[in-house]
């Protein structure tokens, strides 16, 4: 590949680097809407009356053809996902209380807009009622493709489509170095992200023996896990030359999908894509960008994928953990972490949805380390001074991850615990989130 055609890629990455007082945070969090009593996923008709609802506040419809696939308010979409899960893709913003605020306001729209729909919600990370054959289908072009080809490269990669719902965060970089370091923080510390917000215990009504089946789950998709890059040396052009070997999952020309035949996005930056005339373009880079699913990956920002779908509470405060530590705690974090054996945190990134807290990792449980790092992520929102209309900072939002600590349980230690009280879900399951992690 020559040297030109290169660096107009590797520019992308360079692009996306802000100014230090310029960062912002984004959350991206899914949820699962269900129908009637019998608790079936909302089919598509329903979904489009929802999304019509929540016109009259201000949000417009976006298609792909004939189909409507999400809404659009400013910087903010919802976007359905493969199972027809619902998506906000929050604004970047400045604080968390700026995302709380986003957050709470997008529950209360869509539960306003379900209103005499017989429809409900449920804040988890794994459908604990519906096998994949009763999942409806998105009629996303997408999907289809996916649908066929994700399953080659990883046995669970339908569950994960169609079964699963996450929370993504999303951190600007200021400089290359910047990027390396949140890049790889992020990455070590995925075991203890996972450990945190386990919130997915429940497969077809009953406890299957992991606390984050999601994450489980994710562990065995194609093009998902942790990068081996992430425990080496890393600028742009190493994670460009990692990401080109991927095989391209499909290409868009003139609104249509154009569906794989085996070649790389190496093949394609140099013209080897038989199906496309063309050499790929920076779009086409986005697109395949997007379609790799790690735990943690790169745009013009970075994205930490590896919490479970959770309530009000907890997507306040994973975003204020994180941004705690990247923001403002960043070097004393990469110091402890890069001194971390790889196979060390391999194993317990496979251990920590079954073991959670009591996961082992160099010599401590992630317990242990989760005090370490919620006193770094205080620090570094104290550095911060972030403060609502109510003079209070960012660290208000610590208080369900402190729980969590003090407690040594995660949320679905919880919903296990009031499963084997009830002998069933019907105790989150009515239409409000009435399961709180405050109790703790």
């Amino acid at each position: 590949m020559n040297t030109k055609n290169k660096s107009k890629f590797i520019d992308y990455f360079l692009k996306g680097i802000k100014k230090s007082n310029k960062v912002k945070v984004g959350v991206e969090h899914e949820r699962f809407l269900f129908e009637g009593a019998e608790k079936k996923r909302i089919s598509y008709n329903k979904l489009k009356k929802i999304f019509k609802n929540l016109q009259t506040n201000g949000w417009k419809p976006f298609f792909e053809k004939e189909n409507i696939i999400g809404m659009q308010r400013g910087d903010q979409k919802i976007t359905t996902e493969p199972g027809l899960q619902c998506e906000l893709s929050g604004a970047p913003l400045e604080n968390i209380h700026q995302i709380c605020s986003e957050s709470s306001q997008f529950l209360k729209e869509i539960e306003m807009a379900s209103k005499g729909l017989d429809v409900n919600t449920v804040s988890i990370g794994f459908d604990p009622f519906n096998n994949l054959s009763q999942v409806p289908k998105n009629p996303k072009e997408r999907y289809t493709i996916m649908t066929k080809e994700m399953p080659k490269g990883g046995k669970k990669s339908l569950d994960m489509m169609y079964r699963t719902c996450g929370i993504q965060i999303n951190f600007d970089y200021i400089s290359e170095e910047n990027f390396e370091k949140i890049f790889r923080v992020a990455n070590y510390l995925v075991p203890l992200s996972i450990a945190l917000y386990s919130n997915s215990p429940f497969e077809s009504g009953k406890p299957v023996g992991y606390y984050s089946l999601r994450n489980k789950i994710w562990q065995n998709t194609s093009r998902g896990g942790i990068m081996p890059i992430a425990f080496e040396k890393i600028n742009f052009e190493k994670y460009f030359d990692y990401v080109i070997k991927y095989p391209i999952l499909f290409a868009i020309r003139d609104q249509n999908y154009i569906e794989p035949n085996g070649q790389t996005f190496k093949d394609f930056i140099q013209g080897d894509f038989s199906k496309v005339r063309d050499k790929a373009t920076i779009k086409d880079f986005e697109t395949h960008l997007a379609t790799i699913f790690t735990e943690v990956r790169l745009k013009q920002f970075i994205e930490l994928r590896s919490l479970d779908a959770c309530d009000w509470e907890c997507l306040c405060d994973g975003p204020a953990l994180f941004t705690g530590i990247f923001y403002n705690s960043l070097d004393e974090a990469f110091e402890i972490v890069t001194k971390w054996k790889k196979e060390n945190v391999m194993n317990a990134y496979f251990t920590s949805p079954k073991k959670g807290l009591e996961t082992e990792l160099e010599g401590k449980k992630l317990i242990e380390w989760s005090k370490i790092f919620l006193n770094l992520a205080k620090e570094g929102l104290l550095k911060r001074n972030q403060t609502n209309s109510k003079g209070k900072n960012e660290t208000i939002y610590l208080n369900h991850t402190k729980n969590v600590i003090k407690n040594e349980k995660n949320r679905a230690q919880l919903l296990i615990e009031q499963y084997n009280k009830n002998k069933n879900l019907d105790f989150f399951y009515n239409g409000k989130e009435n399961f709180s992690n405050s109790g703790l």
